[in-house]
């Protein structure tokens, strides 16, 4: 895996806004199904109600990158809810510049 897609498990797994958002290009947008955040002041507001939903990346079970695209599939745990998390980051100069994400209850 990458550094950057390390540093982002990292960041989550440590509940650490601030290393989240040095991740993200000053001209990202974050895209859920429920949500849309652009902009460092929308995507900061986005990631401390997600940390506040307390995730937890219990395993990557896929990863794909290219040059300037990663995507995973990871089972998590969201708001004490076991999750099949999705998702795309888009990288621009290093840093995300685009993601999407989406996440279906476990059976």
């Amino acid at each position: 895996m990458s550094l950057l897609f390390d540093r982002q498990l990292d960041a989550i797994a440590a509940d650490d806004l601030e290393a989240l958002m040095t991740q993200y290009h000053d001209d990202a947008t974050v895209i859920r199904l429920d949500r849309v955040a652009s902009g460092p002041e929308e995507i900061r507001a986005f990631f401390a109600d997600y940390l506040a939903l307390r995730p937890v990346v219990e395993e990557v079970t896929a990863v794909r990158e290219t040059t300037d695209t990663i995507l995973y599939r990871a089972t998590m745990t969201i708001g004490g809810n076991r999750v099949t998390a999705f998702g795309t980051l888009v990288l621009r100069d290093g840093k995300i510049w685009r993601q999407t994400a989406a996440a279906l209850p476990q059976q």
